[in-house]
Parts: structure tokens; C-alpha cells; sequence
């Protein structure tokens, strides 16, 4: 009992000494004079990016607008918008100098949209942040045989299967980025991890990369099951910049040296292939180094993750997290080829609308668009460029939509070897029908480039149609007897048309209004067949090669340049 009371009377004296100190030895609150008020709030916008792109299976998706205000003195009112229009305001702030905000905008559609942040501080300064975004369908593949694309335009999604990976430690976003708006940032003690696709015996892996040239080694793209390199893969760096690969096969392993990419940290395109018959590594679309082995296929046992970024089960070299830069990392599910690669790496010009090289087969190159083989063409044995060209023959030609190639002007351009029978033949036509008259050609839309002559020459010549009528150009003549591979361009603008030889401009004609394209759905090359026919313009046999359509009209150094590279 005595103990008890003891400790009720000592707390009591406390309290009583307590009030009445009357605050003697503390300092008292004071207001501070912030100072003159010397500049507008700062605002950064987190998310969306300028230029961040989202893409999701739903129509309709929802956003965290992610942003910072900073000001100097103090805040008074924060303004959030969408598309111009109001989605939330803020005017009591936990600081009033610093605020951190998170607000969802709902319903998102496909689109274009902006997100705006106005902030207003006390002294009645004003600061608008605007960022612009846009919302995708989801991503279709841009290649062949490709099963996984991620860009990090301001997310790990990867867009083909629309997963999102595990994020371990803190990678991040680079606004310095090949492509897009963002590039994978690395950090150490990060990586990405996400369910590694079904391979099989052969694939390919592609993305840029700018190394940090800080770090000695790394691994870069690794997926493996354990410690050892019996399965899996793993694409790594030592010495800074040498860039390796290893296999496993099962019981044992393989080994590709690949090359330096210089310490220079500027983007380079890395890209590996594996196969039952080898690897190889490019750098920039160019070959580095290859294995060759003879059916020994890689071996994916209880390989469930890709890891990107890190070594992860591949560490015990040091080969740790990665802290350079990654963009637009691809994967297919083929053993690309060097043509393919520098496709890939060295994209067409976007004014380029189908690319045709005819290298023993009949695939376009820009969109991968379906071509539909009528009769049975074949391949010439010899080419301009690549390793093969269409040859013609009776009754054959190629014919596919137009849709996608065609603009308010249009060029065309191929390598040409002239067979003068029959003494006339459509080439390359985009045509429509004759309402009137199916059996008769109609001239008055696309146009008509076609040839006639003799066993010595052939004349190349044009029809546009303008809506109402037509326009002739009369072209120039090509040696049949030479027996050479003669470069053909024809173009058309606002107000003419022109056909080059070798670079050589020909014949220009007016053409009064530009061409019109009313109807004009179907190209044929090879053959003025289906609509292009009344004259007897049907099936060349001749050699065509590097087949290239544009949705501008060319000009002439554009077409030298070209033929001679």
C-alpha cells in the first residue's frame, strides 16, 4: 500500500511542477516570416509521361494520375484535369509547401488525352503542367514469329499476352529511351522477373541497350533454373562492355564469346539466336560471332522465369543486377535471320508502305500483309539484290488490297528485266471497276504502268486516273536487247506524274488535281489482270526485284539514292 501511494504522490508533485513552470526554459512557438514570395509552384507529373502509351485488352480503363507540387512560400489550390475537363480539386494540404497526390480517372476510352495540372500558390502565381498520352488497342506483333514485346514507355507490361512481371528491389524508367517515351532503368539489387514463354528448340531475343559503363559485369537477360548452366540461357557482360552467351544442352553447356560494344554508353541493338544448329550474336544488325553445332538443342527443364536486368541464379561470377539502360526487348519463337535482324534494326522509312524483295518467296516485309498468288509464278535464279527475283510467267501475277499504301501522292520503284513476250503486259497496277462495263478497263481511277513494243524495245508507260478522266505519260524506251536490269520509278503528285530509267527522268505529264483512288482496292503486280485487260495488258514474264511502294512522290536524288544503295 505505502508503495502504491508513493507513486501517486509522485506523479501528482510532477504535474504540479509541470503547470506552473509556466514554460520557463522552453522556447516558445513563434510564426516565422516566410520571406518575399519569389517564384510559381513546380509541378511534375509522375504518371501518365509524355507520351506514355497504354495498352490493355478492355475498351475502357482506369489511370492513377501520379503528381508533385512544390512551392516556395505556399499552396493555395491545385486544379487536376482530363481532356480539359475537371476531375478533382485540392485546397487543404498536409504541407503547404509540398504536396503528393494520387487521383483515379475512370473509363479511360482508345485515344488521344492529355492530363493537365494547374497549381495556384498564395501570392496568386500560377504554373500548368501538361502531359499527352494515349490509349492503345492491344499491341499486335510488328514481326514475324514475334511472342513478347516489351517498350517501358512508363510500364513492365509486356504487351503481346498483356502480363506484368515481378518487380524486385526498385527498377525503374529512364526518359532516356531508344524508342518511346521510357526505357528499364536498372538499379542494384533489381530485376524484373515474369513466366518464361514456351521456346522450344530454337528462338530469338532483340532490344537496345545502353550500358553503364561504371559496372565491370552483369547479367543482362538470363533464364535458368538453378545455379549450374545445364538449362537455360544467359546473356551477360565482363570486362564492361564484352557481351557473352551461354546455353545448356542438358548435360553440359555452350559457350558464344560474342564481342565488345564499346564503353562509349551509347545505344546499341543487341541481338542473339539460338538453334539446334548454333548461336550468333549481332550487334546493330551485324553479325558478331557464331557457333555451330550439329541437332543439339537447348534444354528448358524447370526454366518457369525469364529475368531481366539480373543474373539472378547466374551470380556466382558477379554477374549481379544490371544498372544500364533496356528498351524495346523482343523475343520470337524462330531462329531470326541476318535479313531479318537488320529489318528489324533498321526499319523502312514510315513513308514506306510494302517492301518486296522476292528472296525465294513472296513475303512483304513492312506489314507482313498477305499476298495472294494467282497461276505459278517462280524465281529467277539471279537477282539485283538478295538472293533471288520474281520471274513471270503466263497466266501469273500477284494481286493483294490496297488498303495501306496509298497516299495523296505515291511512288513506285523496282528492278526490271524485260522480256519483250509478249509484246505487252501490265506491270504494277492499282485498279477499279468499270461499273458500266466489267470487261472494260477503267482509267479514270489509280492508276496503270504498263509495257509495249517490239522484240528490240519496250516503251514504259502510265495512265493515272484523275476522277473524271485520265492522264497519259508516254515514259521511255528499255533495250530489250541488252538483256539488262534497268531501275523503273514512277512517281505521282498534287500536279504530275514522272518515270525515271536508272535514275534519269524520262516523261513527266500533268496530272490536274492528283490522282484519285475512288475504288481503286486491288494492286496487281505483274499483270494488268483482274481489271487492267481490255488491251490485252495480262501476264508479264518478265524479271522484277526489290518491289517498293511509298506514299510520297520521290524525288530524284531520293530514287538515285535508292538504286544505289
Amino acid at each position: 500500500m505505502k508503495k502504491i501511494n508513493i507513486k501517486y504522490l509522485s506523479l501528482l508533485v510532477f504535474l504540479l511542477i509541470l503547470a506552473g513552470c509556466e514554460r520557463e526554459g522552453i522556447d516558445p512557438i513563434t510564426a516565422v516570416d516566410p520571406g518575399q514570395d519569389e517564384g510559381a509552384p513546380e509541378v511534375t507529373i509522375n504518371y501518365p509521361r509524355e507520351g506514355t502509351v497504354i495498352n490493355e485488352a478492355s475498351e475502357l480503363s482506369d489511370i492513377e494520375i501520379d503528381f508533385r507540387v512544390e512551392d516556395d512560400i505556399e499552396i493555395e489550390e491545385i486544379e487536376v484535369q482530363v481532356n480539359g475537363q475537371n476531375v478533382a480539386t485540392y485546397t487543404e494540404f498536409p504541407d503547404y509547401r509540398i504536396a503528393l497526390q494520387k487521383v483515379t480517372f475512370e473509363d479511360l476510352p482508345l485515344g488521344q488525352h492529355t492530363v493537365t495540372v494547374t497549381a495556384t500558390d498564395t501570392d496568386g502565381k500560377v504554373t500548368t503542367k501538361t502531359v499527352n498520352f494515349t490509349k492503345e488497342p492491344p499491341y499486335s506483333p510488328r514481326f514475324a514469329n514475334e511472342i513478347f514485346y516489351m517498350p517501358f514507355d512508363g510500364s513492365f507490361m509486356e504487351l503481346v499476352e498483356l502480363q506484368n512481371p515481378t518487380q524486385v528491389g526498385n527498377p525503374g524508367f529512364s526518359d532516356d529511351a531508344y524508342a518511346g517515351s521510357g526505357a528499364y532503368q536498372g538499379a542494384s539489387d533489381s530485376y524484373l522477373t515474369i513466366p518464361m514463354a514456351d521456346l522450344g528448340n530454337e528462338f530469338t531475343v532483340a532490344f537496345w541497350y545502353k550500358l553503364d559503363p561504371n559496372q565491370e559485369r552483369a547479367g543482362i537477360i538470363t533464364a535458368t533454373d538453378d545455379d549450374d548452366r545445364n538449362q537455360g540461357f544467359r546473356l551477360f557482360r565482363e570486362q564492361t562492355d564484352l557481351i557473352k552467351l551461354n546455353v545448356g544442352t542438358g548435360a553440359s553447356d555452350v559457350w558464344n564469346d560474342g564481342g565488345n560494344i564499346g564503353t562509349e554508353a551509347e545505344w546499341t541493338h543487341i541481338t542473339f539466336t539460338v538453334s539446334p544448329s548454333g548461336t550468333a550474336i549481332y550487334f546493330d544488325g551485324n553479325l558478331v560471332r557464331e557457333t555451330d553445332l550439329v541437332n543439339v538443342p537447348i534444354d528448358w527443364t524447370n526454366v518457369e522465369e525469364l529475368v531481366i536486368g539480373s543474373g539472378l541464379n547466374f551470380s556466382g561470377w558477379g554477374h549481379n543486377s544490371d544498372t544500364s539502360l533496356i528498351d524495346d526487348l523482343r523475343i520470337f519463337n524462330a531462329a531470326l535471320t541476318a535479313e531479318d535482324i537488320n529489318m528489324m534494326v533498321n526499319p523502312p522509312s514510315e513513308d514506306l508502305s510494302l517492301y518486296l524483295p522476292f528472296d525465294g518467296d513472296y513475303t512483304e516485309q513492312v506489314s507482313g500483309r498477305n499476298i495472294e498468288v494467282v497461276g505459278s509464278p517462280g524465281f529467277a535464279g539471279e537477282s539485283v539484290a538478295g538472293s533471288d527475283a520474281y520471274a513471270g510467267a503466263e497466266g501469273a501475277y500477284l494481286t493483294f488490297p490496297s488498303d495501306g499504301l496509298l497516299g495523296e501522292e505515291f511512288s513506285t520503284t523496282f528492278w526490271y528485266k524485260v522480256n519483250s513476250t509478249p509484246d505487252r503486259a501490265g506491270i504494277i497496277t492499282v485498279s477499279a471497276v468499270n461499273e458500266e462495263n466489267p470487261d472494260a478497263n477503267n482509267l479514270n481511277y489509280g492508276f496503270h504502268l504498263f509495257r509495249e513494243g517490239s522484240a528490240d524495245s519496250q516503251r514504259i508507260k502510265a495512265s493515272v486516273g484523275t476522277g473524271s478522266a485520265n492522264s497519259w505519260n508516254d515514259g521511255g524506251l528499255i533495250d530489250v536487247t541488252a538483256g539488262e536490269w534497268v531501275h523503273v520509278a514512277f512517281t505521282i503528285s498534287g500536279s504530275e506524274s514522272k518515270i525515271y530509267l536508272n535514275g534519269e527522268l524520262v516523261n513527266k505529264a500533268a496530272v490536274s488535281g492528283g490522282v484519285d483512288w475512288t475504288g481503286a482496292d486491288i494492286v496487281s503486280v505483274m499483270s494488268g489482270a483482274p481489271r487492267f485487260t481490255a488491251w490485252n495488258h495480262l501476264s508479264d514474264r518478265s524479271f522484277i526485284d526489290e518491289l517498293r511502294f511509298y506514299r510520297i512522290a520521290l524525288t530524284q536524288e531520293e530514287i538515285v539514292d535508292e538504286m544505289n544503295n
